[in-house]
């Protein structure tokens, strides 16, 4: 009986101990919390860097579940893209056309519609698609005071829930035409892909007072080189090889959070699905998976 009742006492001690090491390490923490940083910020490529495979994918693959475009539609789109990605036709008007129906499945829909959606889709088929490690990359440069952005040719709206999702400052994204609120299916300027990207940092830089020298960029693409040579800090992330091997002669750094064989895939799906062929691309997957 004596036994019985001296035991609850040490462990009563021990867990008013522990709560008062929590709150003091609390305190430690706030104490030493960084200002913000008004002059740096990171920038993060979404695809196959912040996320393993391409997020326009999941979209148009949550997107078709809930019946948003027709077979009529993907089909239309698949042959205007697949014709351009394998004839190599460099007619300008073509290329225009192809770019212009790469979002078309988001056509007739809503904005308010899309956020709604989007937020589902993401803990559907992206939330666990999440890299670990570059997360706490960008993390850690929101530990650090500085802001965070996503650049991506994906979608500005959804572009903006990842990023909310993962407590970042914003995201800059390819921009969809809206009229009244609902979506024309027609880009606003160019798709944010490539050098595309580079412009962008560089007008956030402008209008925030950035110092691009003190900033940070993150990709797995050779094809964001002109964002990635913009700043101070240029980190290659899960990056295909023509990166890669510009990153080592660059001396700069290198993060690969994949195994072999999934680097391997991931670097056969960046080439499929990469830039403007993204939408169609993913329409084609989805109509293939219902046919079967």
């Amino acid at each position: 009986m004596n036994a019985a009742r001296k035991d609850p006492k040490p462990l009563h001690r021990r867990s008013a101990l522990a709560g008062e090491a929590g709150r003091a390490s609390r305190f430690v923490e706030d104490a030493l919390a960084t200002p913000e940083q008004a002059d740096s910020a990171a920038f993060f490529d979404v695809d196959n860097t912040i996320m393993q495979g391409a997020s326009i994918f999941h979209l148009a693959w949550g997107l078709y579940q809930r019946d948003f475009f027709t077979t009529r539609e993907i089909l239309g789109a698949v042959w205007k893209q697949a014709y351009f990605r394998l004839a190599g036709v460099e007619d300008p008007e073509h290329i225009a056309e192809a770019r212009a129906s790469a979002l078309q499945f988001i056509a007739g829909h809503t904005v308010a519609e899309l956020h709604e959606v989007g937020q589902e889709i993401f803990e559907e088929r992206m939330a666990d698609r999440i890299w670990p490690g570059t997360k706490a990359l960008a993390q850690m440069h929101r530990d650090q005071g500085q802001r965070v952005w996503l650049v991506t040719a994906a979608p500005q709206d959804i572009a903006e829930v990842i990023a909310a999702r993962l407590g970042l400052t914003g995201a800059m994204g390819t921009v969809v035409e809206s009229v009244d609120g609902v979506y024309t299916g027609r880009l606003v300027g160019e798709m944010l892909h490539g050098p595309e990207k580079a412009v962008a940092v560089a007008a956030l830089a402008e209008r925030e007072g950035l110092d691009l020298a003190r900033c940070s960029a993150y990709s797995d693409s050779f094809n964001d080189l002109p964002m990635l040579s913009l700043v101070g800090d240029p980190c290659a992330i899960n990056p295909d090889h023509r990166l890669r091997a510009h990153a080592r002669a660059q001396g700069w750094r290198v993060r690969d959070y994949r195994t072999g064989r999934k680097a391997a895939r991931a670097g056969l799906l960046t080439g499929a699905v990469g830039g403007a062929v993204a939408g169609a691309v993913t329409a084609g997957i989805a109509l293939r998976g219902r046919r079967r």
